[in-house]
């Protein structure tokens, strides 16, 4: 999926590569891309890679295999390993330790949310979920496709011995990410949960977001989709609901999640 990119590289893939079918976006859809892939493959599960990430050899296959055996599994997200050297994310040991209760037939930890670049998706639960939101665009797209898959009732799981590997590109507008960041945590927390936990959400987060003009423009952003958002407020179960509860610790004293560019 090449998502009209600028650099030379559909043409230097179907050049090298011309078995592999290549499809080509005229315009940057940010994470609805992932969408476009997912709706033309004919395979039962979808491995996303991002442009500076890469799996180990055996990992999509260990990924599909927990899959196969776990039918009510919808993602199995990796273990992240930032390079150049190799050394964890500090997001893995999150996802390791996670609070979310699952049942017992899960194969690794469960998960409230999981990160696309590093995780492989049973296509059937992504189509009936709904796939990315083309609101949300980019950053932080994740949190809510993942509580409309628990929402559905599938479940979500970290795998240990899934390895990704993760070079962060030089050429991110880190600014525009954390904008995008925080103004997808808003209108996430604003359109999937109850009130009372909505507001203390907003309230969490405001408090440790830097007050600089990043964070105002994304605060604005978030107030001017207030419309639609009301509009198409949904709460999640209370089974989902708790699990996400349950998350809110960790969110709070994340060196992961900092909002900061």
């Amino acid at each position: 999926m090449d998502n009209a990119s600028r650099d030379g590289a559909p043409d230097a893939v179907a050049a090298q590569f011309p078995e592999v079918e290549l499809i080509r976006s005229s315009r940057n859809l940010g994470a609805v891309a992932r969408n476009l892939a997912v709706d033309h493959v004919r395979t039962p599960y979808v491995a996303f890679w991002d442009d500076d990430t890469w799996w180990e050899p055996d990992a999509p296959s260990r990924a599909a295999d927990l899959l196969d055996a776990h039918p009510r599994l919808a993602v199995v997200t990796g273990r992240i390993l930032v390079e150049p050297g190799g050394r964890e994310d500090p997001i893995v040991p999150e996802l390791r330790h996670s609070p979310v209760p699952g049942p017992p037939w899960l194969p690794g930890p469960a998960l409230g949310s999981f990160l696309a670049g590093a995780s492989m998706v049973r296509a059937e639960a992504f189509r009936a979920a709904g796939g990315f939101s083309a609101r949300l665009w980019l950053g932080g797209e994740e949190e809510l496709l993942s509580a409309d898959l628990m929402a559905l009732g599938w479940q979500l799981c970290f795998a240990e011995d899934v390895v990704v590997h993760h070079e962060p590109s030089p050429l991110r507008e880190p600014h525009l990410r954390r904008r995008h960041g925080i103004r997808n945590t808003l209108w996430f927390t604003w359109l999937r949960r109850p009130l009372p936990a909505a507001a203390r959400r907003t309230a969490g987060l405001l408090r440790t977001l830097p007050r600089d003009r990043v964070t105002a423009a994304a605060l604005a952003e978030a107030a001017a989709g207030l419309a639609w958002v009301a509009r198409e407020r949904r709460t999640l179960p209370p089974d989902v609901e708790d699990r996400l509860r349950r998350l809110e610790e960790s969110q709070r004293e994340s060196k992961a999640r900092r909002y900061v560019s």
